[in-house]
């Protein structure tokens, strides 16, 4: 047995005690495994393009962040504050309940990537809120950016279980059969639908009388 190839194990080890990069680590632990395995160079390489290739579409979530980031600083939160305040009977709960709305509404397609904490509430909901809701002081302004973090967290976690191939549909699926109880996804699914209306009602309350509050 060739204890070589172990070599990948020992290269990350030490990088992460050094606190070297963990991605020059990761890349420099394969390499050492591939060598040690009797891999040439360009084999070696080729994985690591095919494994990109598989996975692009988990990758393509880190290369849609810089773009993100890029335009926060050249001012897209400011044009997100700017149209909601040349919008007439923009308030606060109008803004949060459609987008809980919409949160819902996707997530229960599959949808569950198209918003979320970093490429929509920071870069636009956020600010949108803090437009609508015209906070007096920082402490107030924390709190209505917390109810547009938490309306995203609530669209998305009751509305992800209507859609019949989200994890944890297909998690009790197979819990139950191995139990020897044979349901579809479906017949879990629509179980979920209650429970969202429910979500909307209460967390649309909760935005409400949020906005009344400060009227």
């Amino acid at each position: 047995m060739n204890y070589w190839v172990l070599a990948g194990i020992a290269v990350m080890i030490a990088g992460f005690t050094l606190r070297l990069n963990a991605l020059v680590v990761v890349v420099l632990a394969a390499l050492a495994t591939g060598l040690a395995a009797g891999l040439e160079l360009v084999a070696i390489v080729s994985a690591f393009g095919k494994a990109f290739n598989d996975t692009r579409y988990v990758s393509v979530v880190w290369i849609v962040l810089p773009v993100i980031g890029l335009m926060e600083r050249h001012g897209l939160q400011e044009r997100a504050r700017a149209l909601i305040e040349g919008l007439k009977g923009a308030t606060l709960p109008r803004l949060l309940t459609g987008y809980l709305l919409l949160r819902q509404v996707t997530s229960a397609m599959g949808l569950t990537s198209i918003a979320g904490h970093a490429q929509t509430v920071r870069p636009l909901l956020a600010p949108m809120a803090e437009a609508a809701a015209r906070p007096k002081d920082e402490a107030e302004a924390e709190r209505v950016k917390a109810m547009a973090a938490g309306t995203d967290n609530v669209g998305l976690f009751f509305g992800e279980d209507i859609f019949i191939a989200i994890g944890s549909i297909l998690l009790m699926k197979g819990f139950m059969e191995q139990n020897g109880i044979i349901l579809q996804p479906l017949e879990l699914s629509v179980w979920a639908i209650p429970t969202a209306f429910a979500a909307f009602a209460i967390h649309g309350l909760r935005i409400w009388l949020m906005g009344r509050a400060r009227a």
